[in-house]
């Protein structure tokens, strides 16, 4: 399909705010990086917003789907991932973006994010990781550190903290990356390569809360990631992956970039509707004349 180029700008032109809500974040959330990034990423890329699906499920950065042009769904708390499974075998041509933070997509929705990345569908999950409850005003999440004060542990937590990299290798993601929402031009780069990559991509975005979490700032983050390109760190390499995944809970070093990175078929390129049909939204009705049509195969 042709990309309308002013479809496109509406990702960034000045008049975009005409076309989507202003952010509601706090000065100083990290997650406006998240959305500053994946902007730049989809205007890059040259996607057409009218093809593109934001879809989230309940949280401060589950408002991301209107603060951005392009089709959106607010959907229910830990049902995001569930929502772009349906979306993509409906329409496989869309670009499909799953935005939502450590508490939805790793608590609640933690079995619909493991799910859809063993099948392998082309979705792109970022993870908006601020080791905390935001939107409920500051509860231990899933990723909170070990001895965490927080308004649920106010004698600091004793939970050890889902490591999300470790997970989604573990769950055969084909593409499992993390950014940092101090450092928006690496933040765009790897979300560019996680839209373009065919096959579930996992983004752990470590995405500071600046009202309710006073630990994990933007100045502890900054004291402790480096970059994966910079220390050759081979994204195909599974063992290495993993290596570099605990490096946080091991050696209080955080790296950002792209951990693992392969090919394999993507789900919907081998459903056996869409093989035979095509696209569902664009085919129309397919009807068989009777049932042994339907499990001719199966015979």
């Amino acid at each position: 399909m042709a990309v309308s180029q002013e479809n496109v700008q509406l990702f960034t032109q000045s008049d975009w705010r005409e076309n989507v809500s202003k952010p509601t974040w706090c000065p100083g959330c990290g997650d406006f990086g998240v959305l500053s990034a994946t902007r730049k990423a989809l205007v890059e890329l040259q996607i057409d917003p009218t093809d593109t699906l934001i879809i989230s499920g309940i949280g401060c950065s589950s408002n991301f789907p209107h603060f951005i042009g392009g089709y959106g769904i607010h959907s229910l708390h830990g049902r995001a991932a569930a929502n772009a499974v349906g979306a993509k075998l409906s329409n496989p041509d869309l670009t499909v973006i799953v935005a939502g933070g450590d508490g939805d997509g790793l608590g609640i929705g933690l079995g619909g994010l493991v799910h859809a990345a063993r099948r392998n569908l082309d979705l792109t999950y970022v993870v908006m990781d601020n080791q905390i409850y935001g939107l409920t005003t500051g509860q231990a999440s899933p990723t909170s550190l070990m001895g965490a004060k927080t308004k649920s542990t106010p004698f600091g937590n004793i939970e050890l903290p889902i490591n999300p990299i470790a997970m989604m290798l573990a769950a055969n993601a084909t593409f499992v990356a993390r950014t940092f929402s101090g450092d928006g031009s690496h933040f765009a780069d790897v979300m560019k390569q996680a839209i373009e990559h065919k096959g579930f991509a996992f983004v752990d975005a470590l995405s500071p809360c600046v009202t309710f979490n006073k630990f994990n700032t933007y100045d502890y983050f900054r004291e402790r990631v480096y970059k994966l390109e910079d220390v050759d760190h081979d994204p195909s390499d599974l063992m290495a992956a993993y290596k570099r995944a605990y490096e946080w809970d091991t050696e209080d070093k955080i790296p950002i970039g792209v951990f693992y990175k392969t090919e394999k078929p993507t789900y919907e390129s081998m459903e056996l509707a869409i093989k035979t049909h095509g696209n569902p939204v664009k085919r129309g009705a397919v009807r068989p004349s009777n049932i042994k049509e339907i499990t001719a195969h199966l015979y």
